[in-house]
């Protein structure tokens, strides 16, 4: 066991940083006469969770010199009324980035749309398109959840190369593009889930433990070998209405070598991958190169 606690990985803190850089990047690209990044929210219905996340996105994007706009929509706006929204925006040249929020109210068909996203501006990495840049390695968006975790490791001095890499989760927001990002990177990688045996012992040959499943507190003390970095993906509301992860923090937090926070961990490096991403768009979509501003 180590002896002194684990490094804890301030989530909020290195999304600012993100986010102090791509208002500079912002500043540089309207500095050249282009147009500031434009991002469109598409929000159906009155889901309360993703209610905030919008106005947390929002309030984001505005700091960073974005123009932001929200498309809000009933929860029973038909599915082809819906599709439409989304081409419209695809054939706006003022809008640089697209993020259609789920999930979406019963009845309609999330596949659906998001197959209409134009992959340029599809800054959620979520279009077949999408997925078939990160999966070979192509030029592309990637997901925000996956992209914020390997920012607050490299951020934090913790190179993925030569790592074994556990992913607990498999899901298409996290665990599989992570183990696609991470392997980009010369990592190890094992992908578990329910069906595998030993969860565990699996968990404790890890260099890096993820944990992205959505039960709280799964990830016990003893499933971390000493000094592996853990970050915990899930965010779970506790029997005390508290915020949990899918990590029991306080005992993982007595054998790693460094930790996130739930909260105050991998959500903030989310909406700061997204502006990072929107960025970016709008930069291509104007000839510009993202990396020499």
């Amino acid at each position: 066991m180590n002896d002194t606690q684990a490094r804890i990985l301030d989530g909020k803190a290195t999304a600012k940083a993100v986010r102090a850089d791509v208002a500079a990047s912002v500043a540089a690209l309207v500095a050249t006469g282009a147009k500031p990044p434009g991002l469109t929210v598409v929000l159906v219905g009155e889901d309360p969770a993703s209610q905030v996340y919008v106005r947390n996105k929002d309030r984001a994007a505005t700091e960073a010199g974005f123009v932001v706009d929200t498309v809000r929509l009933p929860a029973d706006v038909p599915q082809a009324e819906l599709e439409a929204v989304v081409e419209g925006l695809n054939a706006n040249d003022d809008v640089h980035g697209v993020l259609v929020q789920l999930p979406l109210p019963k009845g309609l068909d999330a596949d659906r749309v998001i197959d209409r996203l134009d992959p340029d501006k599809d800054v959620d990495g979520l279009s077949p398109r999408s997925v078939a840049n990160w999966t070979l390695g192509r030029p592309g968006h990637r997901p925000c959840t996956p992209a914020g975790c390997i920012e607050i490791l490299e951020r934090h001095d913790l190179p993925l190369e030569g790592q074994h890499v556990v992913i607990v989760g498999r899901s298409m927001l996290v665990g599989k593009p992570l183990a696609t990002l991470a392997l980009a990177r010369n990592a190890t990688v094992t992908v578990c889930h329910s069906r595998t045996r030993d969860l565990a012992g699996v968990c404790r040959a890890a260099d890096v433990i993820v944990a992205a499943v959505g039960v709280p507190k799964l990830v016990k003390g003893d499933w971390v070998k000493p000094g592996a970095a853990v970050l915990d993906v899930g965010i779970n509301r506790g029997e005390d209405g508290k915020l949990v992860g899918d990590v029991d923090f306080a005992a993982a937090s007595e054998v790693a070598g460094a930790i996130t926070p739930v909260p105050g961990g991998i959500g903030p490096m989310t909406i700061a991958m997204l502006l990072s991403n929107t960025f970016q768009a709008a930069a291509r979509a104007q000839g510009q190169d993202p990396d020499a501003l």
